[in-house]
């Protein structure tokens, strides 16, 4: 019986990041390197998320977020109406294939101080789609629920044989 519970308790975190597009949608907004900072950011307010991709041609070359924005435009006291992506975008951009775990993702998230990480597919090399650091807490959270109350059941003596 030990056996079953920790095979319960050891998939938070074990989902894969194309389980955790395929539950928040795999749409990816973007805008292009010399769109300015205004058009970016006025984006991201429409679509209430935190950072675009940024597409060359259709080629990932960066990501834009309200972190770049904050750090880059307003406190060197330039004007997010004259400057443009490519000024501030982070780049070269960090990755994830839809095979990575949700706890590979964080980690990967946590050691490169990043809040949006593009999950590519690595044939085609096409954006498909982008996690947040909020997505995959959520999906860490809800497996601990469910791990909760399988455990719940364990004890009460209701848990499925």
């Amino acid at each position: 019986m030990r056996m079953e519970i920790e095979t319960v308790t050891a998939t938070a975190g074990s989902e894969s990041l194309a389980a955790v597009l395929d539950r928040k949608g795999r749409s990816v907004f973007f805008v292009e390197p010399d769109d300015t900072v205004f058009e970016a950011i006025r984006r991201m307010a429409e679509r209430h998320i935190g950072a675009l991709a940024v597409l060359d041609g259709g080629v990932l070359t960066g990501m834009i977020s309200e972190r770049d924005y904050a750090r880059k435009v307003i406190l060197q006291g330039k004007s997010s109406r004259e400057t443009s992506v490519r000024e501030i975008m982070s780049a070269p951009v960090v990755t994830a294939s839809d095979s990575m775990s949700v706890g590979e993702g964080l980690r990967m998230m946590t050691e490169r101080r990043i809040r949006h990480l593009p999950v590519v597919n690595p044939r085609t090399g096409a954006v498909d789609g982008i996690v947040s650091i909020g997505d995959l807490v959520r999906s860490v959270m809800s497996a601990q629920a469910r791990t909760l109350e399988h455990l719940t059941s364990y004890i009460s003596g209701s848990y499925p044989a």
